[in-house]
């Protein structure tokens, strides 16, 4: 009996195995799915600020944001995560992937060679993108300056240093959808809450995380007081900015300043260097979508 029983868990243990690693393998997205395309580069660079891409992945303590050579460490309770070089540099950068290696990464969180790439690169918001708005985006990185050298690999330990995990991570917190858009809203809101949602990724950072480092999903944008090693992100919800106006929102992401007569600061000054670059129907339709957040209180951070 007892080596039936042995057996059986052995089996068990086997199977189990095997069907997490059919179920994680790295998702990708073939060049057949995309089609043809011709880039707009004028959209490219729009998602690219709406991004603040340069804020991460520019050579820290230099002041051409065109530099996207990488090397930012993102410290977090996993380990610290070290933005790699995406310049269209062929050998250290992207230069070389194709199209669909882009998306794939952006939207499936995979890398060219087939990993699994650590969720601290926000690719649950970027899976919300247009293929077209991503391809866009990668036109434009390719058009700016080549940066030659590699970054250092994440510091991160046992077991988190398993990439084959974070298909269990995907499993439960990456669902491959699209931004849908609202019928019953204004074309300029859901313009708003594409950004927002999209590749802005301003839930990223103002909103509490769990035990896993995933969104609460119920507590998204209400805050987060120790998002990557930061002084903190305030909530974005009513809770918080019920007494400011749409305008005032529009103004904090154009010059910085708040409604109660202060300046952002931290990392939300690197984020507002980028939305200032946007247009003002675009800003306006971020703030549009803001004002319209229901009250949340804010939650635990991580």
């Amino acid at each position: 009996m007892l080596r039936k029983v042995l057996l059986l868990a052995a089996a068990t243990v086997v199977l189990g195995f095997a069907a997490f690693w059919v179920l994680t393998i790295p998702a990708t997205v073939s060049a057949n799915a995309l089609g043809p395309h011709t880039a707009d580069l004028a959209n490219g660079k729009t998602m690219f600020v709406a991004g603040d891409c340069s804020s991460c992945h520019a050579v820290p303590n230099q002041e051409d944001s065109t530099q996207l050579g990488g090397g930012l460490g993102l410290v977090t309770k996993f380990g610290t995560f070290y933005v790699p070089n995406i310049s269209s540099d062929l050998k250290d950068g992207i230069g070389g992937w194709t199209d669909a290696q882009f998306v794939t990464a952006l939207t499936k969180g995979v890398s060219p060679e087939g990993e699994h790439l650590y969720p601290a690169f926000p690719y649950t918001s970027f899976q919300r993108m247009t293929s077209d708005d991503l391809r866009d985006l990668f036109a434009y990185i390719k058009s700016l300056p080549s940066v030659s050298g590699q970054v250092r690999d994440d510091d991160v330990a046992f077991p988190m240093n398993i990439r084959r995990l974070v298909g269990g991570w995907k499993l439960l917190y990456l669902d491959g959808m699209p931004f849908k858009a609202d019928s019953l809203k204004s074309a300029t809101w859901n313009r708003g809450a594409y950004l927002v949602n999209g590749p802005a990724h301003c839930a990223e950072c103002h909103s509490p995380r769990n035990a896993l480092g995933a969104i609460v999903s119920d507590k998204r944008l209400s805050g987060n007081p120790n998002a990557y090693g930061q002084l903190g992100f305030p909530n974005i919800t009513q809770a918080n900015l019920e007494k400011w106006s749409q305008a005032e929102i529009a103004e904090t992401l154009t010059t910085g300043m708040t409604a109660d007569g202060g300046r952002v600061g931290g990392p939300m000054a690197e984020v507002v260097h980028s939305t200032s670059k946007l247009s003002a129907e675009d800003r306006a339709a971020m703030a549009e979508y803001i004002k319209s957040l229901p009250p949340i209180a804010s939650g635990a951070g991580n």
